[in-house]
């Protein structure tokens, strides 16, 4: 049997459970260790026994609800390879848009000043680690996570991606809050999903990634309220808010940052796809 022929054979038993067909390619390419131009030029190649009942196997794994990232141990994010688990969220592409505007309006505000950022809900450390390594000169970074087992997982990343970033365990900025440090940014993308969209969600993710990183409470906003009690207690006079927010909750989470931080520019951004992502709180944020 031929590579090809193993690739069809996994894209049509996809397609016929109404999977992603894709997946496929994503094993052999972990298989192989070949990016995608690689993988198309040996094709016609045999492929080893062992490694097409692996496949098999691992396409049922998947079919059956497990995550092709948990399977292979690693999702690619911001062009850096980040290992996960069932104990962290999955990075999805429209964080790295996050990241983008994160730096675009610490770039606009500080320049080349030495500055602190706060990371909230660490989970893999995705956006802490891309962060301090975009920034590598100009930014402190500190990650903070309410669950131990993601923070050795970020821990881990932060280690094989050559990022220094300091994690902290705690909820949300108490940890901060109890030392007494001020910061100039802060960054989540903390659990907003509705709890009454649970059943709703896909296998992959409601039984196999951590709930505590999903579900934001009844309506999905119970983190952003808890934050505007904690950020002015955080944030120095000249400072940056970046949330990462659900479809249809961009509003809302503008107008509580603008009730908390009245002197300061309130933005919302859309994603690639054109949908209200990110909100954000910058300029002055004291008087």
């Amino acid at each position: 049997m031929t590579i090809r022929e193993a690739l069809r054979w996994a894209s049509s038993f996809l397609e016929e459970r109404g999977l992603e067909p894709p997946v496929g390619e994503w094993l052999l390419r972990h298989y192989y260790q070949v990016n995608r131009a690689k993988l198309l030029m040996i094709l016609d190649d045999k492929i080893e026994p062992e490694l097409f009942m692996r496949l098999q196997q691992d396409i049922k794994r998947h079919a059956e609800g497990s995550p092709v990232q948990h399977i292979i141990g690693y999702e690619e994010f911001y062009g850096r390879r980040f290992i996960v688990n069932e104990h962290v969220l999955i990075p999805r592409p429209e964080t790295e848009e996050l990241i983008v505007a994160v730096t675009e309006l610490k770039q606009k505000l500080f320049q080349q000043e030495k500055i602190s950022l706060i990371d909230v809900g660490a989970g893999s450390g995705a956006i802490s680690v891309t962060l301090a390594l975009e920034e590598d000169e100009t930014l402190d970074v500190l990650a903070i996570d309410i669950s131990e087992e993601a923070l050795k997982v970020a821990k881990k990343n932060a280690e094989e991606l050559g990022a220094k970033v300091r994690f902290k365990n705690g909820d949300l900025l108490k940890p901060i809050i109890e030392e007494g440090l001020q910061v100039e940014v802060i960054v989540s993308n903390p659990p907003y999903i509705p709890l009454s969209d649970a059943p709703s969600l896909a296998v992959h993710v409601r039984e196999h990634e951590p709930h505590l990183a999903l579900f934001g409470g009844e309506d999905g906003l119970d983190l952003y309220r808890r934050f505007m009690e904690e950020l002015p207690e955080v944030l120095k006079e000249k400072g940056i808010v970046g949330f990462e927010v659900g479809v249809g909750q961009a509003q809302i989470v503008k107008e509580m940052l603008q009730t908390t931080f009245p002197y300061a520019t309130t933005e919302i951004k859309v994603d690639i796809n054109g949908k209200e992502r990110m909100v954000f709180a910058y300029g002055n944020m004291t008087n």
